[in-house]
């Protein structure tokens, strides 16, 4: 592919709801899956390490960032749909997919709707295929204690997490708290926090109720254990071995799947791209490649 700069289009899912994406780069078409969910793409730094490697697709899902449609529906089919768009508008019969947190569920949801159309899939600090509960309390009893490392910080995250109605800037403020705790760079967890919300877009709380009650209601299932276990892609599953996430709770997807590689970097988080960016991108070329 040839290649270009800057391009920002809108694509337009097939119920008239028009997605924000953009494209850069040149080589293997790989499409990038954001968090949250009810966020929006924090992958420019990604684009930039892997450019020279691939034709980097971004996109806002859904109700997010600079994308329409903030009344859903909050369901893995319509976003597996919007994905699907995506991947029309850009003209690609097959792409590499990475999943970021949520974003690697929602990669992985498409990958077994439409493996004939992936080349390869990348899971990135997702949350594995088993229930919640082999996960969440760890979560929570780690994010308190990375806070808890500076006390005026936790108290002030937990006094705006009390409150039922936040401003935008108490909303910014206490979510570059909570994302601080997901950098292993300890010293400069803030900055890289304050980055993610620059520019701030606002969190679709309804669009995380929604999804992510869906995800924590299909996993553990038997059917998607069979579904994985089925998956004739190629996956290759980063994880940052410091992620408040419990990192066991992806051996349930290593397991299962068929075609499986598994890079866990020692010096990074949640954010693995920030705390390891030369790790990171030759995994990612690798799995490229």
């Amino acid at each position: 592919m040839t290649r270009t700069e800057n391009e920002t289009p809108t694509v337009v899912a097939d119920d008239g709801v028009r997605l924000w994406a953009a494209r850069s780069g040149s080589g293997e078409p790989l499409v990038l899956c954001h968090g949250g969910p009810g966020l929006w793409d924090y992958f420019e730094d990604v684009a930039g390490l892997l450019d020279d490697l691939a034709t980097v697709v971004r996109w806002d899902q859904r109700g997010c960032g600079r994308s329409e449609g903030s009344a859903g529906p909050w369901t893995s089919d319509r976003s597996v749909a919007d994905l699907d768009a995506v991947r029309r508008h850009f003209g690609l019969d097959r792409m590499h997919l990475l999943g970021h947190s949520w974003g690697a569920h929602l990669a992985l949801d498409y990958a077994l709707a439409h493996p004939e159309r992936v080349s390869g899939l990348v899971y990135v600090a997702g949350t594995g295929i088993g229930p919640d509960s082999g996960w969440r309390d760890a979560f929570e009893d780690n994010l308190l204690a990375r806070l808890g490392e500076h006390p005026e910080r936790l108290a002030r995250w937990r006094e705006l997490a009390d409150r039922s109605v936040r401003s935008a800037a108490e909303e910014r403020e206490w979510s570059v708290l909570q994302w601080s705790a997901e950098f292993e760079d300890r010293e400069r967890a803030p900055e890289h926090a304050g980055r993610m919300a620059d520019p701030w877009f606002g969190i679709n709380h309804e669009c995380h109720r929604g999804l992510d009650g869906e995800r924590g209601r299909d996993c553990g299932t038997p059917e998607l254990y069979a579904a994985c276990q089925d998956l004739d892609v190629p996956v290759l599953i980063v994880d940052g071995a410091h992620d408040i996430r419990p990192r066991s709770a992806v051996d349930s997807l290593e397991r299962a799947l068929p075609r499986v590689r598994r890079v866990v970097l020692p010096d990074a988080g949640h954010m693995v791209w920030t705390d390891d960016p030369r790790g990171f991108g030759e995994a990612v070329a690798a799995a490229l490649r």
